[in-house]
């Protein structure tokens, strides 16, 4: 095995994924102007699902420049209600998004690029659908008094692998997909590319 592995993401829950699967990679992050990109690309009346795969493909695109190796940049958008919504900015907006939520179905559209030699090689996207039960005012209260200021870490305003999970009546997707890199594609790739055991 001879291709090198770069996680163009500073994403923790991406890097235990690629851990939890036993892959070495190295970990470089050349930050990206998400909130530009974003902005243009609506602007133009761009599919949602092409916003979050043009992130995922800036991100990689950004560090597969300088650097050898098979590089993965991920991105995930957050849609409800044809709305697009961004990670929240202070605890006040946790409260807002997750009561937005209840009740409601929401998707997950995730993409995963991998370049080299500043080239997209492979890309791959995700839809989940999730359903948010109707939960109390007093499980809200609890929720984010446990789980605080990571909640703004995420789109959703929570942490399925963690006790976000509660939040849920139903989910249709893969559970990797959820979590913001949706591994066993990737792995078939670097598998194809030698970069991954057979």
């Amino acid at each position: 095995m001879s291709n090198r592995i770069v996680l163009a993401s500073g994403s923790v829950i991406r890097r235990q994924i690629l851990d939890g699967a036993g892959l070495d990679y190295d970990v470089i992050v050349r930050p990206v102007d998400e909130a530009a990109i974003k902005e243009a690309m609506l602007a133009e009346n761009s599919r949602l699902r092409d916003i979050a795969d043009a992130l995922a493909e800036a991100k990689a695109m950004r560090v597969s420049r300088q650097e050898a190796g098979l590089v993965i940049g991920a991105d995930q958008i957050m849609v409800m209600d044809e709305t697009l919504f961004d990670k929240p900015k202070d605890m006040d907006e946790v409260r807002s998004r997750l009561l937005s939520m209840r009740g409601k179905k929401h998707e997950l559209i995730g993409a995963v690029v991998i370049c080299e030699n500043g080239v997209p090689v492979w890309r791959h996207m995700s839809r989940t659908k999730l359903w948010v039960r109707e939960f109390s005012d007093d499980f809200l209260d609890w929720y984010i008094e446990k789980e605080g200021e990571a909640l703004m870490k995420s789109v959703g305003a929570y942490r399925f692998e963690g006790p976000g999970a509660q939040l849920f009546e139903k989910v249709e997707g893969g559970f990797f997909a959820i979590l913001g890199l949706d591994l066993l594609p990737v792995l078939d790739y670097l598998r194809r590319r030698g970069a991954a055991q057979t």
